[in-house]
Formats: structure tokens, C-alpha cells, sequence
């Protein structure tokens, strides 16, 4: 009996590993963003699938997120206790929640074409900027 229990928990235990490892991940947009929705479905190819909240208080979300005013785009993530700005490629969002750095998230100011989110056919280079909770900003990456 005690070993029926234990490999009951045992299974129990493994079976929600893979939930508990995902990291919390929330996207806010406004209802008829295009560009929101194609960024997340960048991230969802690169297995880091959104939730998404639809919201027309962006503005406070970013505040209570702290994103730099200078950093705003069109679109808000909260990943992993991460805040992920614009159309922040999936590769960078990866390699901030594999490493853990001091920071409070990435963000890519505007709506940069040849983004993730943004493919028109046309390229333009860009930064992704790294900010703190104290709103230092940095380059944290050029594309």
C-alpha cells in the first residue's frame, strides 16, 4: 500500500513538472492590434506561448510595469517576472529568462519594421534596450 501511494505521488510529481517550469506569461494588447498578435505568434513558434489579455488601460499597465516612457510600443509582456516591451525578438526573451539577469526587462521602442511581428518585406535595423526598476536604459542588443 505505502508503495502504491508513493508511486502515486511520485507519478503525480512528474506529471506537473512541465507546468510548473513554464514561466507565468501575459501579454497585454489593445483589442485590434494586428502586430500584437503576430508577435505572439512569433514567440508561440519559439515555444513561449502567450497569454492574451485584451485591455484598453495600457498605459497603466506599462506604469504599474515600469516601462520607461521613451521605451513604449504597442504591446506589453510580463514573462517570468520579466517585462518584455515591443516586439523584443523571441531568441532575447530566451536568453533573459535562461540567464536571470539584473534587470527589469528588454524593450524595442516603436514598431521597427523587420521586427518580429512587423515583416513587410522591408528591414530596418534597430535596438533592443535593457532597462532596471530605476529606469536606467542601455543597449541590451542591435538587430
Amino acid at each position: 500500500m505505502l508503495i502504491r501511494s508513493l508511486f502515486r505521488a511520485g507519478t503525480l510529481l512528474a506529471l506537473s513538472l512541465p507546468v510548473l517550469a513554464a514561466p507565468v506569461a501575459t501579454l497585454f494588447k489593445a483589442p485590434n492590434c494586428g502586430c500584437c498578435s503576430k508577435w505572439a505568434e512569433h514567440m508561440a513558434s519559439q515555444q513561449l506561448p502567450l497569454h492574451s489579455e485584451n485591455r484598453s488601460d495600457m498605459a497603466a499597465i506599462k506604469d504599474k510595469l515600469q516601462v520607461p516612457d521613451k521605451l513604449r510600443s504597442c504591446h506589453t509582456a510580463s514573462i517570468g517576472g520579466y517585462v518584455f516591451e515591443g516586439h523584443v525578438p523571441a531568441d532575447l526573451v530566451q536568453k533573459v529568462l535562461r540567464e536571470k539577469p539584473a534587470i527589469r526587462g528588454l524593450a524595442v521602442a516603436g514598431m521597427p519594421q523587420g521586427s518580429p511581428g512587423m515583416e513587410t518585406g522591408v528591414k530596418q535595423p534597430y535596438q533592443v534596450m535593457a532597462f532596471d526598476a530605476k529606469g536606467k536604459q542601455w543597449v541590451y542588443a542591435t538587430r
